[in-house]
């Protein structure tokens, strides 16, 4: 029992899971995910193929089922579940996985569209002839070799490699702590790069570059980005752009087809098709009519038709930046150095091989050069004992036994005991004068031998010679083209909104509460043209500030009174029918409780020569050029600032757009809440940013502030001015002359000693043909709407307060007006808040 007690050790638990844990770690590093930086080989995959080595299962003998391959390995080498080998030998055997597959397969072996191999019962296998240049010479003590699991089988701990198969065949996996991606190279570069290390050991990375483009995968393709290539090979990390091989083909009745012959590496060609046929069908993507998977035993084949006159290299673009027709690779070599992982670059690489080739060529040679000396020894006592036969016979037969005959030629003619041993077994009809001849030469041939062989080990350059020749004579038997096309720069994908939306026509319109929708034309049609308020979808009290007609491309400005823009491109508005009320635009954006939208634009291009105007409550103007505006990429989540307002008072009250050109020719007409008028050109308005606040557009009065702002185009224009005792009244545009900005102005109202007349809204009134008001339909805080006819009112002079059109006892006071104008598009921008 004491002594039992002394063998109790008191640990804790993190020290137990901690050492516990790294005993696993090291042992799926070292024996399972990472591959052997000398032969490229994953643990599994080593026994797979000395396995089959073994029982002869090789290119040169008929295939065998792999049932039978696998229960071999499991049972001799790798004691784990059928499963994973049979997993790993499968992909061993996949021409699209390995640049050079290292066994053969009948039957079927899983596909490009991830479709799983047939059970090993169903499949035959056997070695390719590739893979005897990795276990070439292992019976020559090339390598070490250990015990298996159950100490019945040697095993080795690594093969003899011919060729650098980790370059070659790359690798993937993922342990703990360590991941690896390794691209395949092209198997004749590499030797290339292999031999020239030889002449040159001090050889750097530039130099091996020479040889070694960039990975060769399998499947083909484009790889784009040089700078990331050598990164990776410099420092074991980098990335490039690996993208399909393409052609666009034209055909009858102006439309075209994009056929893909080349994916990349590791993409699902299934999966690819389904992505690209549901953007399709999503209607993501405008122009592709049908998407064909044309894959054959001739090759791989995509075929992507298109409709007529779309834009095949927008769309191809569309497909690279959404698909993985391009993707990105990630580089990260990790291979397993001197028992650990370590993260590589090419140099290193190319470097260990070669000192592993030194060491398995040196190590042979020992072999050979032993095996040549005995054999040449037992020659040497063969071609002694012919010469003296009679005498060698005569002691041979006056021996009691074999042993005695050994001992006896031993002790009366110098053999040594393995001569004499084969001397006693030599056959009769080896006593021929023939045979005496070919002992002799084969003794010259031994002497030969030897020479060499020694000369191998003791002169680095012959060795290094050698190295050369056997590593050239496997690129000859075995290098093939490049099938992967190396590009030097990344190509920037540049994606026209044209090839994403189908350009078509809509409506689109926002409320003054943030709602916003946009209808197809055929349901604006069907509520009756949104002439019945119920049929609009806008809530009691609430009003459009845009209704009108645009087009998928187009882009919408929302600017809310606390200076805020929130930008929608057209295409990317939620589509709903007229008579829904539409997405509010706190769903994305936050606004302020009290925050209102006060105008929306639509916008052709982004690019437009275009200015806004803001002016605010307390007398703050400024113009903003559209560049100035261009939406930022958070558009979708948050407001972006049009106007910096100073006093927490203060809102914006016009928001207007311009032509650049048009700036030099319009006129700012601005009106106090008391009444005074003040006008001047707008060129006197600088241009700045959109986080300025301006400059000052109106002096005002201790107790004012603007009640409105109104842009004129043209001299002959008149002016509407509507109070808030519900008056309305016309003046020619003359009676308030042009002055200069930041004036206090003229009055345009009489002043009243008792419940004087304050200015609710002026507005322009055009003159042009086509463009006159048609009617104002002003609405009151109670939702009584009342309709003004202009050409009804006869116009009144700067001091006068117009006529009464509404009673604000029994009626309500003005909330906002509706402006329309006798076009055939309305687009009510005009509308106010307030």
């Amino acid at each position: 029992m004491a002594k039992a007690a002394q063998k109790i050790q008191e640990l804790s638990l993190e020290e137990v899971m901690g050492d516990r844990f790294g005993r696993y770690s090291k042992y799926i590093i070292q024996e399972r995910a990472l591959p052997d930086i000398r032969d490229g080989l994953k643990p599994v995959q080593r026994r797979i193929l000395y396995a089959m080595y073994l029982d002869g299962n090789t290119s040169d003998k008929p295939f065998r089922k792999s049932a039978k391959s696998v229960g071999n390995i499991m049972g001799n080498f790798h004691p784990h579940g059928d499963s994973s080998i049979y997993d790993a030998m499968v992909r061993l055997s996949q021409n699209w996985k390995l640049r050079e597959p290292l066994i053969e397969m009948h039957g079927n072996n899983g596909s490009m569209d991830g479709d799983p191999p047939a059970a090993m019962r169903y499949t035959e296998a056997r070695l390719s002839k590739i893979s005897a240049e990795l276990l070439r010479d292992i019976d020559k003590d090339t390598v070490d070799m250990v015990l298996n699991f159950d100490d019945t089988e040697q095993e080795p701990t690594v093969l003899p490699a011919r060729f650098p198969n980790l370059l070659v065949n790359g690798a993937t996996g993922i342990s703990a702590g360590y991941a690896t991606e390794i691209p395949p190279h092209n198997l004749g570069e590499v030797i290339d790069a292999m031999v020239y290390l030889v002449d040159h050991p001090a050889a750097t990375l530039d130099d091996l570059m020479q040889f070694i483009k960039g990975p060769d995968f399998p499947t083909g393709g484009i790889l784009q980005g040089l700078a990331g290539i050598k990164e990776a090979y410099q420092t074991g990390r980098g990335k490039a752009v690996l993208r399909a091989k393409t052609n666009i083909e034209p055909l009858r009745g102006h439309k075209a087809q994009i056929v893909i012959t080349e994916i990349p590496y590791e993409v699902n060609k299934a999966q690819l098709v389904k992505r690209i046929d549901e953007m399709r069908l999503l209607k993501k993507v405008d122009g592709i009519a049908e998407v064909r998977d044309e894959s054959d035993r001739m090759g791989l084949s995509i075929v992507i038709e298109l409709k007529k006159d779309a834009d095949a290299k927008g769309i191809l673009n569309y497909l690279y930046k959404n698909t993985d027709l391009q993707i990105t690779y990630n580089f990260n070599v990790v291979a397993i150095a001197d028992m650990r992982p370590k993260q590589v670059g090419l140099v290193e690489i190319l470097q260990s091989y070669l000192a592993h080739q030194q060491d398995v060529v040196t190590r042979r040679t020992k072999f050979n050069l032993k095996k040549a000396q005995d054999r040449q020894h037992i020659v040497e006592g063969l071609i002694k004992a012919l010469s003296i036969l009679d005498q060698v016979i005569q002691v041979i037969r006056s021996s009691k036994n074999k042993k005695d005959a050994k001992l006896n030629l031993i002790h009366q003619f110098q053999f040594t005991e393995k001569q004499a041993e084969a001397i006693v077994i030599l056959q009769l009809y080896r006593l021929t004068n023939t045979d005496v001849t070919e002992l002799r030469q084969e003794n010259e041939a031994l002497s030969k031998s030897i020479n060499d062989y020694q000369e191998i080990l003791q002169n680095p350059k012959v060795l290094a010679k050698l190295i050369k020749k056997e590593a050239l004579a496997v690129k000859k038997a075995y290098a093939s083209p490049r099938l992967t096309t190396i590009q030097k720069e990344i190509e920037t994908i540049k994606i026209s909104t044209r090839v994403v939306v189908a350009d078509e026509e809509v409506r689109v319109a926002v409320t003054k509460d943030g709602y916003y929708k946009r209808s197809s034309i055929r349901s604006f049609q069907a509520s009756k043209g949104g002439k019945d308020a119920k049929d609009n979808g806008v809530r009691e009290g609430d009003y459009f500030v845009l209704n009108t007609t645009a087009r998928t491309l187009q882009h919408l400005f929302m600017f809310t009174n606390k200076g805020n823009l929130i930008y929608r491109p057209i295409h990317e508005i939620t589509e709903v029918r007229w008579k829904e009320v539409g997405e509010h635009v706190s769903q994305s954006v936050g606004l302020d409780v009290d925050e209102v939208i006060i105008a929306a634009k639509v916008i052709n291009t982004l690019k437009e020569p275009l200015n806004f105007i803001f002016a605010t409550k307390l007398g703050q103007i400024k113009q903003v050029t559209l560049a100035n505006l261009q939406p930022n990429r958070t558009y979708k989540s948050k407001p972006q600032m049009a106007v910096k307002l100073k006093d927490i008072q203060d809102e914006v009250l016009l928001v207007a757009q311009i032509d650049a050109i048009d700036v030099l020719h319009t006129d700012v007409v601005v009106a106090t809440y008391k009444g005074y008028g003040l006008r001047y050109p707008l060129s006197e308005v600088p241009e700045v940013g959109a986080k300025a606040a301006g400059v000052k557009a109106v002096d005002l009065k201790d107790d004012d502030f603007v009640a409105a702002y109104t842009l004129v185009f043209d001299p002959q224009d008149d002016l509407g001015v509507l109070t808030q005792r519900g008056a309305y009244k016309q003046m020619h545009l003359s009676e308030l002359p042009v002055s200069n900005r930041a004036r206090r102005g003229l009055l345009i109202l009489h002043e009243l000693k008792r419940n004087p007349h304050r200015i609710f809204r002026i507005f322009t009134e055009p003159k042009q043909s086509g463009q006159q008001i048609e009617k104002i339909v002003l609405t009151t805080d109670t939702q009584t709407e009342v309709t003004i006819d202009p050409k009804k009112h006869s116009f009144g002079d700067r001091y006068s307060n117009g006529s009464f059109i509404l009673d604000t006892e029994t009626q309500g006071v003005p909330a906002h007006i509706d402006i329309q104008y006798n076009l055939l598009e309305t687009e009510s921008a005009d509308k106010d808040s307030k």
